[in-house]
């Protein structure tokens, strides 16, 4: 069951210093506990992704790259206590989507933040939908749409199946989302 305050949580974008990302993240849940701000501000992400690279040497070195550099998301419900941590945060510069004088800034779309964190490997939903091994699903959405396939893996924290299916007269192995594919 959603409680009214949960229901009301949304994502919002800050603008920061560029490169002072994680230290504004750090400064924000500093601030979020010694004002018992706890209740209205949620969590702060600093969009990351592995990014691999090549040495001189011919190693590879494996650096994490930031996704939107100069951007922390937050999730937050809006009101004005809660708005006024969040904006007076050393390093800090503003809301993406606020009009400046005061004025509320605008949530990101329920979309972008699932695909944003879905690319991250967390996720917005949890469903309630669960797969066996050996059930037979039929794709419905992506690369292999149509196909039918044998569940093979399940990856529940990434909400993610292996699914042999049948292509070019043999079995290839399909990774896809849970709501790319149907239970028969």
């Amino acid at each position: 069951m959603v409680t009214e305050l949960e229901a009301r949580k949304q994502w919002y974008v800050l603008h920061t210093y560029s490169g002072y990302e994680n230290k504004v993240k750090e400064n924000l849940e500093m601030r979020i506990t010694s004002m018992g701000m706890e209740d209205y501000i949620f969590q702060a992400i600093v969009p990351e992704e592995e990014h691999i690279e090549t040495t001189k040497t011919g190693k590879k070195k494996v650096n994490m790259v930031k996704t939107f550099p100069g951007y922390v998301l937050v999730e937050m419900i809006m009101s004005d206590e809660a708005w006024f941590v969040v904006r007076n945060t050393p390093g800090v510069t503003g809301f993406l989507g606020s009009h400046g004088q005061g004025s509320k800034p605008t949530p990101l779309l329920d979309e972008e933040v699932h695909s944003i964190l879905r690319n991250l490997g967390m996720s917005t939903k949890k469903r309630d939908i669960s797969f066996e091994l050996g059930e037979m699903v039929k794709v419905v959405d992506g690369a292999f749409n149509g196909m039918e396939g044998k569940v093979e893996a399940i990856d529940d924290e990434h909400e993610k199946l292996k699914v042999t299916v049948e292509m070019f007269g043999r079995e290839t192995i399909a990774e896809v989302e849970y709501d790319q594919v149907d239970k028969f």
